[in-house]
């Protein structure tokens, strides 16, 4: 007696109740929010372009250009200075960096937000798929976010360290609290994660 075939399984997508279909739909409400991040992201392109624009001028002797980029970069000193020195140039350069960084961290939000969140960007494949975005997830996102921020930090308190001079001990104890409260929680949100990821049972 032969086994008769299976019928192929129903895979047609259940028709979802109004209230959980509206539910469900909700998520597209997010869709203004990654749109208003892109343009936050344009800003931050403008940013940067003026900020090195005022860096290269300044490098040509231009005090107008010199004196915003001092500004710019909250070195402070005694009296004006007439030309760039290597804390100003440091400082404008990190202050670069950190808008690159601070970019990184609005389009790992933006993409793996809305994958995430709202919709599949269908990237499988693409040559410029992003190599976190093959295994990103909220717990995943929330580390990358946490280690990013972080880094972001780093750079703030390393222009601090640059113009130590210039700032109140104050100022230096809180930025360093501040950094390490950032250190703890990344530590904490990682442990936490790999905590809720491991399968019941299993040996710590």
């Amino acid at each position: 007696m032969t086994d008769r075939p299976k019928a192929p399984a129903d895979t047609a997508p259940k028709r979802m109740h109004p209230l959980a279909h509206l539910m469900f739909g909700s998520r597209w409400l997010q869709l203004p929010l990654y749109l208003g991040l892109i343009l936050a992201q344009a800003v931050y392109v403008y940013q940067f372009w003026t900020e090195l624009i005022h860096l290269v001028e300044a490098a040509f002797g231009n005090q107008e250009a010199l004196k915003l980029l001092v500004d710019s970069v909250g070195y402070k000193a005694g009296s004006a200075p007439t030309k760039l020195n290597e804390t100003i140039i440091m400082l404008a350069v990190l202050a670069l960096i950190d808008v690159v960084m601070i970019s990184n961290l609005l389009i790992m939000v933006i993409v793996g937000g809305y994958e995430t969140f709202v919709s599949r960007l269908h990237l499988e494949g693409h040559p410029d798929q992003p190599e976190w975005l093959d295994h990103v997830n909220a717990s995943v996102l929330k580390v990358k976010l946490a280690t990013a921020i972080i880094g972001i930090s780093s750079i703030h308190l390393l222009k601090t360290f640059i113009n130590v001079q210039n700032l109140t001990e104050q100022t230096l104890i809180w930025q360093t609290a501040i950094h390490l409260a950032f250190l703890l929680s990344a530590l904490a949100i990682a442990m936490t994660d790999r905590l809720l990821s491991q399968p019941p049972g299993a040996k710590h």
